[in-house]
């Protein structure tokens, strides 16, 4: 390998990896625009203009996501958020509706960061710069690859109530023992709830053993709403 090659692979291994979710194109194309010209200290992985497209890309999670608070399809910004944050990812929430109301949801589900669209790119790359600063070197998990062919029609395993309970939860992004806190249950019942959780998905052929499949379990079977 160049030293010059050598050199440019050295700037992509410590420049913060991004994605971007938005479901307007134009504005999407120029946001990965803007960046790629102008913050080398970023490298753009991934543009997504739908839910369903980020969280199944190979390059998800990334360090850092930039999410559109307005979506047409059906996830809540909370869902959003949180399953950005259980996977490893730092959020910010870029939005044309400044209110305060949309301002606490997102803060209060976890985003680093709530900017209106109106904010120029160099403001938003400094809060981005703000926000990486404090989570550098945090261990990101990376295995969200899509699901293997022919199994992109799967069957969704029947939960009880409590599994039901307790996998929504944790996906969500709180640990075993805050499942069960929520739940007013013991720590070992909660953990016996998401035992069979994971059993009932491997059996349906849909691994769940990590964290991160079982987010991509909920995200997949409308857990994450």
């Amino acid at each position: 390998m160049s030293s010059t090659s050598s050199a440019a692979a050295a700037r992509s291994a410590q420049a913060v990896r991004l994605a971007i979710l938005d479901d307007h194109e134009v504005l999407l194309d120029s946001l990965s625009s803007w960046i790629n010209s102008n913050a080398p200290d970023f490298q753009l992985v991934l543009s997504a203009h739908t839910w369903s497209q980020l969280v199944h890309s190979d390059n998800f999670p990334t360090d850092l996501v930039f999410l559109d608070f307005q979506l047409t399809e059906p996830v809540s910004i909370e869902a959003r958020v949180r399953t950005c944050r259980a996977a490893g990812a730092k959020v910010m929430v870029l939005s044309s509706l400044d209110t305060r109301e949309a301002r606490a949801r997102a803060l209060d589900a976890g985003a680093s960061a709530f900017l209106s669209k109106s904010v120029p790119m160099r403001e938003v790359m400094a809060s981005a710069r703000a926000v990486m600063g404090v989570a550098a070197g945090e261990h990101l998990q990376r295995d969200w690859r899509p699901l293997p062919v022919g199994a992109v029609t799967h069957q969704r395993p029947k939960l009880s109530a409590g599994e039901a309970e307790a996998f929504t939860l944790y996906v969500s992004g709180l640990s075993t023992v805050e499942v069960a806190t929520r739940m007013n249950v013991q720590y070992e019942t909660a953990k016996t709830y998401l035992r069979r959780v994971r059993e009932k998905y491997s059996k349906a052929n849909r691994p769940a053993s990590k964290k991160a499949d079982l987010i991509r379990r909920a995200a997949e079977d409308g857990y994450l709403q």
